[in-house]
């Protein structure tokens, strides 16, 4: 590893130490005290990405006059986006914004209560330690950290500020998965015992942006503050703008995608992370340099911890070559399926009477369940969902909790879990080792050593 130049250095000694080098005078725990229920929010965007222009600004413009919040500033190290950001939020929302060049500039203003964090997937943790340590609350994009270091500054910064964060699994703001948590949870599906899920595009365009990438120049946007706390390289437009092909600036299949399929067996059963993972893939087809697999599988043992003989096994496959399949997430128990594809529970694949009668047992069969109402959010599985209805109520509710300061449906322990889950699987795809993890000192172990980027 190259040496780390002092910006770099000091940022690292900063949020690993707790540091309040961010910090206002105004702490969390003061703005609560002194901001009425009638006071308007006021919001900050944390890097104007495409996500953050298709789907979250427009989920947050079908919630803010309800909610009395409004977006006053933009930070983004990009001159071309704080550009595009202004313009675009000048259109949506009629009034001017104030644009900064950066996170630091944007806190010591101290103009904003809350931000909305959408920047490059290893970065969400360190942005939201930076957002704790300054007192705001925050809406962060999943995956909530790349390497288990970054998720434990950041749960630690998080939780002594006492802020609210709401991460981006917007499943958990989906009523057909509330019902099918309750299902679970009531008994009445039984035991889990085999989990499938897959996610499959033909895309060979996915997360590439080679127009960007072929005009943007190192002078428009500050390269060594994006790379953070990972090895210093020389400049990349494409590590840049297409990081989510490229290892360690994204885990690409299970940051992207898999986290926000996995997080739901965490909400389900209760469990916050596999006991163990084996998983393989490779880059089959769209050879364009990437690093990241184009192709995946994973195979997961879950269950207590303290209890090895009792568990079920996910299995989670993924691929951008073929499309067949599409998205799946199906729980099995012995008496039929949970599908929330169709959003039935039905007894497929249970015990039927002739083959229980052979061993002297009941069959078990379960009685056929909907999940789903007319009404109800869909799930949406393209890149920028133009405010669908799912993020819609997955914004409202972090807003709703920014004014009660209640817990919102996805807090920061389930980003922290699911980081888990995404790091063992980043570990054995890139050493072929069986992963397992140090529950002591919360560590991916990839043949008994720490896995380390």
């Amino acid at each position: 590893m190259k040496k780390a130049n002092p910006t770099r250095r000091q940022f690292i000694r900063n949020t690993a130490l707790g540091a309040a080098s961010l910090s206002l005078p105004l702490t969390a725990k003061s703005y609560r005290r002194i901001l009425g229920a009638n006071d308007r929010i006021r919001v900050g965007i944390v890097g104007f990405s495409n996500r953050c222009r298709g789907a979250l600004i427009p989920a947050f413009q079908n919630n803010y006059r309800e909610t009395n919040f409004e977006i006053v500033a933009l930070s983004d190290i990009w001159n071309r986006r704080r550009e595009e950001g202004a313009a675009f939020l000048k259109e949506k929302f009629g009034n001017d914004i104030t644009l900064h060049p950066n996170n630091e500039s944007l806190y010591e203003a101290n103009a904003v209560d809350a931000v909305i964090i959408s920047t490059a997937d290893f970065q969400h943790a360190l942005h939201a330690t930076e957002a704790a340590h300054a007192g705001k609350d925050a809406y962060v994009e999943k995956p909530f950290a790349e390497t288990m270091a970054d998720a434990r500054v950041a749960l630690k910064a998080i939780k002594e500020a006492g802020i609210i964060v709401q991460i981006g699994s917007q499943r958990r703001s989906g009523a057909n998965y509330h019902r099918a948590n309750d299902y679970i949870k009531s008994g009445k599906f039984g035991d889990i015992v085999m989990v499938e899920m897959t996610w499959n595009v033909n895309q060979p365009g996915r997360w590439r942006l080679p127009e960007l990438t072929a005009s943007i120049r190192e002078s428009d946007t500050d390269w060594k503050r994006y790379l953070l706390n990972r090895p210093y390289e020389a400049w990349d437009p494409r590590k840049y703008l297409e990081y989510r092909l490229f290892w360690p600036y994204s885990s690409g299949i299970p940051g992207q995608w898999m986290s926000h399929q996995i997080d739901t067996v965490h909400w389900f059963t209760g469990i916050p992370h596999p006991r163990s993972v084996a998983a393989n893939g490779g880059i089959y087809l769209w050879k364009d340099g990437r690093k990241n697999f184009d192709t995946m599988t994973a195979v997961f043992d879950y269950g207590p911890l303290d209890n090895p003989n009792k568990g079920f096994q996910v299995v989670y496959s993924s691929r951008f070559t073929n499309s067949a399949g599409g998205t799946k997430e199906i729980y099995y128990s012995n008496g039929g399926e949970l599908n929330l594809d169709t959003n039935k529970v039905t007894p497929t694949g249970g015990l039927n009477k002739h083959f229980a009668d052979e061993m002297g047992m009941q069959a078990n069969l379960l009685e056929e369940y909907d999940l789903s109402s007319a009404s109800d959010a869909k799930v949406e599985t393209s890149a920028n969902t133009g405010g669908d209805p799912l993020t819609t109520a997955h914004m409202r509710n972090w807003m709703d909790s920014v004014r009660s300061r209640t817990t919102p449906n996805a807090p920061v322990e389930a980003g922290y879990n699911h980081s888990i889950s995404n790091i063992m699987t980043t570990a054995a795809l890139r050493t072929g080792q069986y992963v397992t993890f140090d529950e002591v000192n919360q560590e991916v172990l990839a043949g008994g050593k720490v896995f380390q980027y």
